[in-house]
C-alpha cells in the first residue's frame, strides 16, 4: 500500500477510478485484476505490486470511499441551516460534488452493499455495521433541525427514511457514465420541493 500512496495523486486517482468502475459495474467476483489494469492502462503486475491482492484493493476502496464522503460532508455541511429539506439538498449537493471527482464512487458503494461473495461478504458486513454513514445522515437531518414545520400527523424520521431511499436511488442513477449530474440534481430538487409542499404546515411554505 505504501508503494501505491507514493504515487502522484493523479496516478492514484486513475487506478482508483478504474477499480471503482470495474467493481461497481461487475461486482467483486466477476471483476478481475486484468480488467482493472486494462481500464487504468497499467500492467496487471503493477496492481498486484501496489495492493497485493484483489481483495485488499476492494476493501481499501470501501474504506477510501467512506472516508471521502464522510470527510466532505463533515467539512462542508452547514449546521446553521435549520430547515430539514434544505439540509438534505446541501448534503446531496456535497455527495454530487464528490461524484464529479470520482464518478463511480456511489455505484461502487451500492454494489458493495449488496455483494455476497464469500471471499469478502464478512469483511463488508463488519465495515457496514459501524454505520458511520447512517449516524452522520441522521445528524445532518435532525441535529439543530426545526421539525416543528412538519404537519402534526407527519413523522420526520419516516420522511427521512423515504428520502434516504430516494437519494440513494438518484445518486446510483447519477453514477452511470453519460448522466448529466446537474440536470438530475435539478430533478431531485423538484422532488424534494414536492415533499416539502406536502409535509410542511401551510404557513411554512
Amino acid at each position: 500500500m505504501e508503494k501505491f500512496l507514493s504515487l502522484s495523486l493523479e496516478k492514484q486517482n486513475i487506478i482508483i477510478d478504474a477499480a471503482l468502475t470495474c467493481f461497481g459495474t461487475n461486482g467483486y467476483k466477476k471483476t478481475s485484476v486484468s480488467d482493472i489494469a486494462a481500464t487504468a492502462e497499467i500492467s496487471k503486475a503493477l496492481v498486484f505490486h501496489y495492493f497485493g491482492t484483489k481483495k485488499a484493493l476492494y476493501l481499501y476502496l470501501i474504506d477510501l470511499c467512506t472516508h471521502i464522503l464522510m470527510n466532505e460532508l463533515d467539512k462542508k455541511f452547514d449546521p446553521t441551516v435549520t430547515d430539514f429539506f434544505d439540509r438534505i439538498k446541501i448534503a446531496t449537493s456535497i455527495e454530487i460534488s464528490v461524484m464529479k471527482k470520482h464518478p463511480a464512487i456511489l455505484s461502487f458503494l451500492e454494489s458493495a452493499y449488496f455483494e455476497n461473495d464469500d471471499e469478502v461478504k464478512a469483511d463488508i458486513k463488519a465495515k457496514l455495521e459501524s454505520r458511520e454513514g447512517e449516524r452522520l445522515r441522521s445528524k445532518i437531518a435532525f441535529e439543530g433541525t426545526d421539525t416543528s414545520k412538519f404537519k402534526d400527523d407527519v413523522d420526520p424520521r419516516m420522511v427521512m427514511k423515504i428520502l434516504a431511499l430516494l437519494t440513494d436511488g438518484y445518486l446510483s442513477k447519477m453514477s452511470k457514465t453519460g448522466i448529466d449530474l446537474d440536470a438530475l440534481c435539478e430533478e431531485f430538487d423538484a422532488y424534494i420541493n414536492l415533499f416539502k409542499n406536502n409535509f410542511y404546515k401551510e404557513n411554512y411554505l
